[in-house]
């Protein structure tokens, strides 16, 4: 692995530190905006560099686009023009990708995050075209979603050489183990390589990714920030000790599919953020009981009864 001195020292478009959002409901199932304003207040303060809205963990697949623009919106409202706002616009249809691009773009948003077409499976060619098409459709940073393990597809190395070609795709948020597939994207592209699960934070530091795009930054963004400052300051064996103090959270949110775990994490931590719409659903007691003591082992206070 590489040493911190080895890593690129351009700025990564998007910081180093962001957190993919949880998008929070009422009682009733419908947006709850001032929540996800609170939300998003309490990410920057925590030293986040951007927010990602409307991705995975923001329940994209059950939020309408006029829902993904009014969540921009508000939060755009919440945090100022001193933020950047990341908004989730992939879909498996070209034509609908590019129109969320458009409303998101529109309605206040610094970058895209763009995820592999799912379900119908394009061809590597396929999916060049595709990136291709959003890129030639709007001006904004495009930030490629491999996360095979949802989508079926890998975009693998060779094609993200392809992807990096186009001017406005500017980075990969990379969710797979394949640690040789990280180190080709920093080897061979100018992307910026973000990691795109807790666990994986680490190990792409050490291979000269610019940090990551993460879920457990909602209860820890300051310790992780402080991780990544270590990394890069050199001190190698400072961040791996943050990144072994944070391993019982990034367990903990790892018992079930998120959002599901980080949204009962929130709820402890006095966060009203709500439920989650069907077909996900809330984590049983067992599932909040491991939630509650990871969090706990990691040396963090939750309250009692939540």
């Amino acid at each position: 692995m590489s040493s911190p001195e080895s890593t690129p020292s351009s700025a990564p478009p998007f910081g180093r530190l962001t957190t993919a959002m949880i998008t929070p409901f009422r009682p009733d199932g419908s947006l709850d905006l001032d929540a996800a304003q609170k939300v998003a207040r309490h990410l920057v303060d925590g030293g986040n560099d951007a927010l990602v809205l409307n991705g995975t963990t923001g329940e994209a697949p059950t939020t309408s686009d006029e829902e993904k623009v009014r969540i921009i919106q508000a939060v755009r409202e919440a945090v100022g023009d001193g933020i950047k706002l990341v908004a989730g616009v992939g879909t498996n249809d070209t034509a609908h990708t590019i129109a969320c691009a458009r409303q998101a773009e529109a309605a206040g948003a610094d970058g895209l995050l763009v995820v592999t077409p799912y379900y119908n499976k394009p061809p590597p060619r396929g999916i060049v075209e595709h990136f291709k098409a959003i890129a030639a459709a709007s001006d904004r940073p495009i930030i490629v979603y491999n996360i095979p393990q949802r989508v079926v597809v890998n975009i693998e190395p060779e094609t993200l050489i392809e992807l990096a070609e186009i001017p406005s795709v500017q980075a990969v948020k990379q969710a797979t183990e394949d640690l040789d597939q990280a180190r080709r994207i920093v080897a061979e592209t100018d992307l910026a390589l973000y990691a795109g699960s807790d666990h994986l934070l680490q190990p792409f530091l050490e291979l000269g990714g610019a940090g990551g795009i993460l879920v457990y930054a909602h209860l820890v963004a300051a310790r992780v920030k402080e991780q990544v400052r270590l990394y890069r300051d050199g001190d190698v064996d400072g961040a791996r000790a943050i990144d072994q103090e944070l391993k019982p959270v990034i367990d903990a949110l790892a018992v079930t599919i998120n959002p599901i775990p980080v949204k009962a994490a929130l709820s402890m931590f006095g966060h009203d953020v709500g439920g989650l719409r069907l077909p996900l659903v809330e984590a049983s007691e067992e599932e909040r009981a491991e939630i509650r003591s990871g969090l706990e082992r990691a040396g963090l206070t939750v309250q009692a009864g939540v």
